[in-house]
């Protein structure tokens, strides 16, 4: 029965998506990308008279440490693949953890999520180098780490939020997420050691920052015209010349030279050669590389791909619908829908819900074709539920303080409508024509015809061997699309090709499969 296969076919796609979703890459990436990291790990548990040798004393006084690079916007996708490095690179145990920047920034609550990253990581040192541009979340990234190394003519700040507005222009946002964004870049420039005042300016335009002198003990740091203005003793303070790169109207942003003077930055450096040198680590530092497992995520994740997975996926499930059983259509459905939320687990864009809203909008459909006659609430529900899945597995959008960001929300609804749309004008084209596409036509019910020297037929055999195609009848119970008609005195279960049909119909044979007979509605018929 076609319900049976389809409820077969929904637990093999639940179970797919449990095989495919388990985090089962970051372990495959850790022994690929960190060679150095298993030596160091060997080497711990060598003990000598009982006594374990530190690994900094058996290599020198030298540490071991790893770069991963992050060249490429803040975004979930990249966002995600970068914390399965990071956490991959803390498991192997190596000291060092130096983070190559060269990025615009991006989503702010993902760069909000990398800073909690390492701020929170204990036992390891973790660096930013940036041998090009730090930029807005970027730099804010940057200065969660505990050490921060530049080329002399490298860029960092500029961390001023903007959002698309509804005529499509960009500006600044509300005061409201401005007021948290400063919050938090103050909250870590704190922890990590580094002037308030000017991160606190990354952030904010309108802010102006000096040099100030205590009067009384000769004190000298970095303060804000607001923050001035709000302290209890501000009459003790002399405000000097204001910082060039700190003046009204501009998010403060400065090179390599420049953030040292300004204690931003910790050390200028010549390049990546002179990291091992100044961190003290072992030489030379290895590098983590794109994994095959990282280079298909971020293929998946491609609009061009997610739109052909979801149409294929569509469209093998419909294949499978009309045929007993789990076939060929079951199993690439299965593997498509499967890719598709392993893509979006890794991504860091979906999660279980997404997974369980897609199943049980899967269900809601079966009970809408199978049970319930028609196409009513169960029908649109599950509809609503299987498209608002794939739109939520799929999002890169954003609830931020300043409102949704439409612009990626739209685009990642047109992207699930239009492979919807796609599969509606491939079903009505396979419906009309794969019968007579070689291969696909196997898949499809066809009507058989039993030579006449087979078998003999006697009054006292089966009604299903007894009928014969073209035969009419008439429904004594409702198809849904089994049930149950008679003709010529013979009653016997048949079932519709899926369509639903009410009782005192006329309806004629049309294919017969072993016990199986599919009769189809005499339209002239229609009982009112």
């Amino acid at each position: 029965m076609m319900i049976q296969s389809f409820v077969r076919m929904s637990f093999l796609l639940a179970g797919v998506a449990v095989c495919l979703t388990m985090n089962v890459a970051p372990a495959e990436v850790r022994a690929a990308d960190l060679p150095v990291a298993d030596v160091a790990l060997a080497e711990d548990a060598i003990e000598q008279d009982g006594v374990r040798k530190d690994r900094d004393v058996r290599a020198g006084g030298k540490r071991t440490a790893v770069i991963l690079p992050f060249k490429e916007d803040i975004n979930p996708l990249s966002g995600a693949l970068l914390k399965r490095k990071f956490e991959a690179a803390v498991e192997s145990g190596v000291d060092v953890i130096i983070f190559d920047i060269h990025s615009p920034g991006g989503f702010t609550y993902v760069t909000f999520e990398l800073m909690d990253m390492v701020l929170d990581a204990k036992d390891v040192e973790t660096v930013a180098y940036i041998e090009k541009d730090a930029i807005s979340g970027a730099a804010l990234f940057s200065l969660a780490m505990d050490t921060i190394l530049m080329k002399p003519d490298a860029r960092m700040g500029d961390a001023g939020e903007i959002v698309m507005g509804e005529d499509g222009a960009y500006r600044y946002t509300e005061a409201k997420s401005r007021s948290v964004l400063a919050q938090k870049a103050r909250d870590t420039a704190e922890a990590t050691g580094r002037s308030l005042a000017l991160a606190e300016k990354m952030t904010d335009k309108d802010m102006v920052v000096y040099r100030a002198t205590n009067a009384n003990t000769g004190e000298k740091r970095f303060l804000s015209d607001k923050e001035h203005a709000a302290m209890p003793d501000a009459d003790d303070w002399e405000l000097g010349t204001p910082i060039r790169e700190a003046g009204k109207e501009m998010f403060f942003i400065a090179n390599g030279r420049r953030a040292v003077e300004l204690g931003m930055a910790d050390q200028t450096v010549s390049g990546k050669e002179d990291l091992a040198r100044v961190l003290n680590v072992q030489s030379p530092i290895p590098e983590v590389q794109r994994s095959w497992v990282d280079t298909f995520v971020l293929l998946l994740n491609m609009k061009v791909f997610t739109f052909l997975l979801l149409l294929i996926g569509l469209v093998a499930l419909a294949i499978e619908l009309s045929a007993p059983g789990i076939g060929v259509g079951g199993l690439v459905s299965c593997l498509c829908f499967g890719l598709f939320f392993w893509s979006r687990f890794l991504g860091g864009t979906s999660g279980w819900l997404e997974v369980m809203l897609f199943l049980m909008g899967l269900l809601f459909i079966a009970a809408e074709v199978f049970v319930i006659p028609g196409f009513g609430v169960a029908g649109i529900m599950g509809l609503a539920l299987s498209l608002g899945s794939l739109v939520m597995a799929s999002r890169r959008f954003s609830l931020t303080d300043g409102g949704v960001d439409w612009t990626s929300l739209s685009n990642d609804v047109a992207l699930v409508l239009g492979a919807f749309l796609a599969f509606l004008v491939a079903a009505i084209f396979l419906t009309s024509y794969m019968g007579q596409i070689p291969g696909l036509s196997r898949l499809t019910l066809q009507a058989e015809v039993a030579p006449s020297d087979s078998f003999v037929v006697t009054d006292s055999a089966p009604a299903w061997q007894r009928v014969e195609l073209g035969q009419t009848g008439t429904t004594v119970s409702p198809l849904r699309p089994g049930g149950r008609i008679e003709i010529d005195d013979m009653m016997l279960d048949v079932v519709t090709e899926g369509d639903y049909v009410g009782p005192g119909n006329s309806v004629r044979v049309i294919a017969k499969q072993g016990t199986r007979v599919v009769v189809r509605l005499i339209e002239d018929s229609v009982n009112s």
